[in-house]
C-alpha cells in the first residue's frame, strides 16, 4: 500500500510515477473525500467531548435535586448525530481503503517507463547452445526418457497437471536439494509453511483484491499458496521488530498452485505453464538502509544457481510496466529454451520496498529516532523447477536421445547420463 501522505503531498509525482506502468489515475475526487474525513473526524470528536462533559455534569444536577430533562434531551439528539456521522465516517474510510488497496507500489525512480517491449538485458551467461543433429523439445524428451507421463497427470488432475515419473522424480528432486543445499550453506533459514493460507496472506502480499480470481479459492476465504512469497511476507504480519534482528534471510520449499496458468500459446506445452509445479523462494526483511544492497544479493545468489548448473541464460530488469503490481524493482532470470527459440523466466527477484509491510503493519523498532519504521521486504524465486528441467533437458540432450545431468545434480540422481 502506498504512503496516504505522499498522495496528499504530492499527488502529480504519484501520478506521473504510476503513469510509468502505464498506470491512469486521478486522485481529486479521493483527495476531496480524504478532506471530508478529516473535517467530519473533528466534528464529531467535538461531539463526543461535548456529550462526556455535560453526562459527567447531569450526575452532579440531581444530585443537587435540579431538573436535568433538557440536557438529557439534548444530549439524545447529539448521540444520534454522533451515530449518524460514525456511520458516515465507516463509509468514508471503507472508500479510501478500497482505493488505497486497488493502487499498484510506486516504481523506482531507475525503472523505464513501458511494458515488456522496455525490458533490459543486463548480461548474458554462457553460449547460446546449437547442435549437429536435429533437437527435440523438452516433451519428447520426457516422454521419450520416462521422466514425465502428461497422459496420466491430466487424468488425475485436468490439463496443466502431470507426474514425475522414475528419474524424472529423482531429476525433480535433485534440483530442489541442490537449491535447498546452497541457500543453507549462505546462511539463509529453511522454512516449510502451510500451503492453505488466509485472506489476510493474500491482502498483505498484494495479490488481493485485484488477483483475486488467480488462486484456487477454498471455503471460508482460505486459498492454496500461488507462492511461498505470500505465505512468508505475512510471517511478522501486525508485529514490530527490533532493528538488531534485521536483515532476516530466509527461504522456503513449497508446491506452487495457480488457477491462472493454462495453456496460453501452442509452444507453452508440458511443464511451461502449468497449474501446480516446485519452487523454492527466497525471501528477506530489511530496514529500508540495508534494502537495495540486499536486492543485489538475491540476485546475484538466483544466479549463482542457474550459473551451477551450466545453463545459458540472460538477466533482464524489468520496465514500470511489467514489473508486478506490489513491487518497486524486479531483475528476471530467463534461461534459453532451443526449441522455443527464446528465453523463459525463471527467476523474478524483487524489491517491494514498504509497499507490503504497510499493508500488513511490520514495522520495526528504529534505534536512532526511537520510533517504529515501516520493514522493507524482498523477494526472488531460487528456483522454480517447472522451467529449469525443461532447459536441462533441452540445453544439455545428446544425439542419441540421452540427457547429460548438470554436475552439481548427479550426486542425488545418482548417474551423469539419463538414458532411455
Amino acid at each position: 500500500m502506498l504512503d496516504i501522505k505522499l498522495i496528499r503531498e504530492k499527488p502529480d509525482y504519484v501520478t506521473k510515477a504510476l503513469a510509468k506502468r502505464n498506470y491512469d489515475v486521478n486522485f481529486d475526487a479521493f483527495l476531496t473525500l480524504d478532506v471530508q474525513r478529516k473535517e467530519m473526524l473533528i466534528e464529531v470528536e467535538s461531539l463526543k467531548n461535548k456529550r462526556n462533559t455535560v453526562s459527567r455534569q447531569i450526575p452532579q444536577i440531581k444530585k443537587e435535586g435540579g431538573d436535568a430533562k433538557e440536557l438529557l434531551a439534548q444530549m439524545k439528539v447529539t448521540s444520534d448525530q454522533i451515530k449518524e456521522m460514525d456511520e458516515t465516517l465507516r463509509g468514508i474510510q471503507k472508500e479510501i481503503d478500497t482505493f488505497m488497496s486497488g493502487l499498484p507500489n510506486l516504481p523506482d525512480d531507475d525503472v523505464v517507463a513501458g511494458g515488456k517491449e522496455n525490458n533490459e538485458v543486463l548480461s548474458v551467461y554462457g553460449t547460446m547452445p546449437s547442435f549437429d543433429f536435429e533437437p527435440k523439445d523438452h516433451v519428447n524428451l520426457a516422454t521419450s526418457l520416462n521422466l514425465i507421463d502428461y497422459e496420466r497427470g491430466a487424468k488425475l488432475g485436468g490439463n496443466g497437471f502431470w507426474i514425475y515419473t522414475g528419474m524424472g522424480a529423482q531429476l525433480e528432486w535433485a534440483l530442489l536439494n541442490y537449491f535447498i543445499s546452497e541457500h543453507i550453506k549462505d546462511g539463509y533459514e529453511f522454512m516449510l509453511p502451510p500451503h492453505m493460507l488466509n485472506y489476510a496472506c493474500g491482502y498483505t502480499a498484494g495479490q488481493f483484491p485485484k488477483f483475486e480470481e488467480d488462486v484456487f479459492n477454498l471455503e471460508e476465504g482460505n486459498f492454496m499458496l500461488p507462492t511461498s512469497e505470500t505465505a512468508l511476507v505475512n510471517l511478522y504480519r501486525d508485529e514490530i521488530l527490533k532493528e538488531d534482528d534485521l536483515p532476516k534471510r530466509l527461504f522456503a520449499y513449497t508446491p506452487c498452485y495457480r488457477r491462472e496458468a493454462g495453456s496460453y500459446r501452442a509452444e507453452e506445452r508440458g511443464m511451461i505453464r502449468g497449474h501446480q509445479f516446485n519452487k523454492v523462494e527466497m525471501f528477506a526483511f530489511t530496514t529500508p538502509e540495508q534494502s537495495d544492497a540486499l536486492h543485489q544479493e538475491l540476485t546475484k545468489k538466483a544466479c549463482a544457481l542457474v550459473e551451477g548448473l551450466g545453463l545459458h541464460y540472460q538477466l533482464s530488469k524489468l520496465a514500470a510496466g511489467d514489473v508486478g503490481a506490489a513491487m518497486a524493482s524486479t531483475y528476471d532470470i530467463e534461461v534459453y529454451l532451443p526449441s522455443m527459440c527464446i528465453y523463459k523466466e525463471v527467476s523474478s527477484i524483487s524489491n517491494s520496498r514498504d509497499y507490503q509491510a504497510r499493508r500488513g503493519m511490520m514495522r520495526y523498532k528504529n534505534k536512532d529516532t526511537k520510533k517504529n519504521d515501516y520493514i522493507h521486504t524482498l523477494n526472488g524465486s531460487g528456483l522454480a523447477t517447472s522451467r529449469i528441467l525443461p532447459a536441462i533437458l533441452e540445453q544439455f540432450q545428446n544425439a542419441d536421445g540421452s540427457v547429460n545431468v548438470p554436475k552439481p545434480l548427479q550426486a542425488f540422481v545418482g548417474t551423469d547420463v539419463i538414458k532411455a
